[in-house]
This record gives structure tokens, sequence and C-alpha cells, in this order.
């Protein structure tokens, strides 16, 4: 019988899309499936996910990326899941939804947060290096308290999507350091859960016991449980570890992993990561996730204001009844005959919102007869590029201290040399571009050999010259469209609120319970 080459599976979910892939003992990729995450509903505040799915959406990658391993000759040694951090995924004693999750993007518990008094706001984000926002478990379980108190009562375990996604795969519920961390959870000085996030919301402290045991994210859990063995072809047993935060697995699948280095990463959620020593007084950022190491972790200001408003111009770019968009590669070609600045047209990079600007729309400014779709297209990619540059100016004003490495820019951004260009000419920084395709599984999967005792050896990245890409003649123009964009952002509350009031009692739904 040949003998089957060792390689480590990582699987990462995002709020669109679903990916397993597996990677050899180099960490090169040599397998990967995809998938559309599902929904049940999106309303502009409310964003729920269908738990049962998701399960079955990734069971099934699984068993198709184990199709394709076992013809290419590779054995997966184990399984490591990544997915977006803060959200809420209930379930009762048995390990079954109490109805759909809620993902991170979703924002209806928003007047709780406005009801925390600032300096306790300030108390929360001193111990646990995060601030109270919209979609963080503490708040969601309080909106649950108070919309839905049967399931809230029927609520054994407050998971996120990657627990959720763990515990089917074994049976047994876990948590991890990064994700609890980044949901304003776990006091930095004592590394254990804090009541603080549920003493801001009024909730008991006692509900402290409805989140799992913490975990180092290389820490197995358990093994794959006979029934999705069955499901996947892959073995009963194969060893799971409890993985980490979407954010921390895509920063380690791009290399970021020394105190100092800036990852940026243009997903659906713009992240904008600096690994810092894991230690009070945190920087002041949005949140702050223990990484692997337990000496750091990743200082984050993020939002789902990246790469999304290119899916959404894609999908806006097709008749109504179109079940596709037009290609993103398509729309970004396009921008290369477009000059910088889009012949004035401005673009906030809001069409999901964001935690900082609860009213917030997606919005052009500057429409006129001369704009055609490669306008609309570059307009767009510089408005996201141009509010990471918020982002970060936040982050280096945190206290963080930032090496004079480049900056390594991965997602959407870094795939495309225009765009690339776009945020170097921004950012007035070199960017080296990460060209690796699934950063978050690679970055889980990296986890795997040390977890599993095979090696301590991290994993390369590519940081050959030829990737970095330095500011060039456009900077100015750049300098002076910040200029306008950040004004402009500054004076949109009154409007964005206006047309909110107006979305609201025109057109969706009143709230009701789950």
């Amino acid at each position: 019988m040949t003998n089957l080459a060792t390689c480590y599976v990582g699987v990462d979910v995002g709020l669109t899309a679903s990916k397993a892939a597996a990677f050899d003992t180099e960490g090169r990729e040599v397998g990967v499936v995809h998938a559309r995450t599902p929904r049940t509903s999106v309303t502009a505040h409310r964003h729920d996910v269908d738990m049962t799915g998701l399960a079955g959406t990734v069971v099934s990658l699984l068993g198709d990326l184990a199709g394709k391993l076992a013809a290419d000759g590779y054995a997966p040694a184990g399984i490591g899941v990544a997915a977006h951090g803060n959200g809420l995924y209930p379930v009762d004693a048995s390990l079954r939804p109490v109805g759909p999750a809620i993902a991170s993007s979703d924002s209806r518990a928003q007047h709780i947060v406005d009801a925390i008094e600032p300096q306790a706001a300030r108390r929360l984000a001193a111990e646990t290096g995060s601030i109270p926002w919209a979609a963080q478990p503490s708040v969601l379980l309080r909106w649950m308290h108070d919309a839905d108190p049967e399931a809230y009562a029927a609520t054994r375990w407050a998971l996120s999507c990657k627990d959720w996604v763990t515990s089917q795969l074994t049976g047994v519920p876990s948590a991890d350091y990064s994700d609890a961390s980044a949901f304003g959870m776990v006091a930095l000085d004592t590394r254990e859960y804090t009541p603080t996030a549920l003493e801001l919301v009024g909730l008991p402290a006692g509900d402290l016991d409805r989140f799992p045991p913490l975990r180092e994210s290389g820490q197995v859990v358990a093994g794959l449980s006979a029934r999705v063995a069955e499901l996947t072809g892959l073995p009963e047993g194969l060893p799971v570890i409890a993985g980490c935060m979407d954010c921390v697995a895509a920063t380690l699948g791009a290399g970021g992993r020394a105190p100092g280095d800036v990852t940026i990463i243009v997903g659906t959620w713009a992240i904008n990561g600096v690994v810092v020593p894991a230690a009070t007084p945190a920087p002041e950022v949005t949140l702050s996730a223990l990484m692997p190491d337990s000496g750091t972790m990743l200082a984050m200001e993020v939002a789902p204001t990246s790469a999304a408003n290119l899916d959404w111009l894609s999908t806006a770019s097709v008749p109504h009844r179109a079940t596709t968009g037009v290609p993103a590669a398509d729309l970004l070609a396009e921008t290369a005959t477009v000059a910088p600045g889009a012949d004035g047209l401005l673009f906030l990079p809001f069409v999901n919102g964001a935690p900082e600007h609860p009213a917030a729309s997606g919005t052009f400014l500057g429409i006129s007869a001369v704009h055609r779709r490669g306008h609309l297209t570059r307009a767009v990619i510089e408005g996201v590029a141009q509010y990471h540059r918020v982002q970060l100016d936040r982050v280096l004003a945190s206290g963080a201290d930032v090496g004079d490495r480049p900056w390594r820019l991965a997602g959407g951004g870094a795939r495309s040399e225009v765009w690339a260009q776009i945020f170097a000419d921004v950012l007035g920084r070199p960017v080296r571009r990460q060209l690796t395709s699934e950063l978050g599984a690679r970055g889980v999967a990296s986890l795997l050999p040390a977890a599993l005792g095979h090696s301590d050896v991290p994993w390369s990245v590519s940081d050959t010259d030829d990737l970095c890409v330095r500011p060039g003649p456009a900077r100015e123009a750049y300098v002076r469209q910040a200029e306008v964009f950040d004004r402009c952002l500054a004076g949109m509350s009154a409007a964005w609120s206006e047309v909110e009031r107006y979305r609201t009692a025109g057109f969706e739904p009143a709230p009701t319970g789950r």
C-alpha cells in the first residue's frame, strides 16, 4: 500500500463564504473547496445565520475535500476551524440550536450599547482590551433575555461561530482565548473570564457559566465524531483543535506574528491589526484578541466596511433577478482606465454599516453625468482604502508600537495590482501583498503541527521584494482626497440618521422576537 503524505486541514467560515483547505507539512496549499455560507434572513440591522445549514455546509465541504485528498495521496492529520468572532450561536445542553444564530455584522442590539455609561465602557476596555459594541455575545445575550426569554432560558452554551462548528464536528463544547478575548470577556491580567461585560448590560455574573471553558487555540478538543466521520469519509477520532478567531487566523496565515507586525485584511470585514504585547494597559482600540503565542495579542480596528462593498457593486450591476453578479476581476479591470480620484466621485463604504457609525449606509457623493461603472468601481475601492486608513490611524494613535517593516496586505486588495497600489498611495506606506488565497484556513491549520507534536517551526510566507508595492505618483492626490473624505464622513451623521428613520418607518418590519 502506498504511503499517504501528511496534510493539515483548516476550515474558515466567513459571513459570505465558507472554505475548507489542506496544507502540506511546509504550509503549501494542496486542496481547497468553497461554498456560500447559508443565511436565514438579512435586513439592515438583523443578520441571522442558519446554524444547522452552516454545520451541514462545513461537513459537506470536509467530505468533498476528503475525497480530493485521498485521490491525490494525502492523509489529514487534524482539523482546525476559524470563523468570524463575536455574534452569538446559542445552543441547549444537547448542542442543538435554540434559534438562528446572530452574525457579527448584526446591529439589532445597538440600543443596549448606547445605554452603557462611557466610564463603564472604558473600564471594560482597560480590563479586556475590547470596547462594548452591538454584536458582542454579552450584548446579544441581553437582547435575547429581553426579546426572546424562552430562548435565553434554553441556552446552555453561548458559542462563537467556530465553536459551534467545532462542537458539531466533535460533540464537545469549547472556546479559545482569541475569540473570548475579542468578545471583551477575558481579563488580560488573569486570563480568565470576567463578569464585567455581563454587568455592563445588566446580566448576572452566573451567565459566565454559559461560556465553555477556555482552551489554547492549538489545544485538541476531541476527535472527529463517528457521525461526521461517516458523512465525510474522514477517520473517526481525527484530532480537532480549539481553533481561533478568523482575524487571528488570517494574520497568522499572512505571517503576522512578531510584535509590531501590521496586517491589513481586505475581506468582508476590514481587519487592521498590529501584534502587541499581551498586557495591560491595552492599546485603546475596538478589540484585542489573544494570539496563540500567549505573550502577544492582536490589537485591531475592524468593521464590515471592506471588500463587501465591491461584492455589493458586483450584484448591483446586473438585472434585478440575475443570480450572479459581474465578476469582481472584471470590475477591477475597468478601474485601470480611470484616473485616481474617479473624476471627483467619493464613496463612503458602509453598505453593511459600521459599529462606530450605527446609522451609516453606503453613500456616493459627487455623482455626475460623466461617471460610468468604472468610476463607480474606482470610487468604491478608493473609499474602502480610505476607511482602512481611518482605522489604521486609530491603531497608530492607540499607543501600539508599529515596526518599520512593510505592512502586510491580504485579501481582495492584495490580489488586485490596481487596488494594492491604491492602498500604498492612500496609506503612504509600502505594503507587501500576501497572495495565498486561503489565509484564514492556512493560519488555523498552521497550529496543527505543534498541537500534534509534529513540528514547532512556523510556516514561512513569501516576503519577496517583487510583492512589495510602494507609494507612487498618485500619493499627493490621495492625501487631498483623504482630507475631503474625512470632512464628508464627519458631516454625514445627520443625513444618515434621517435616511435610517425613513427606511425603518417605511420599509422594514417592526422588530419582534427571534
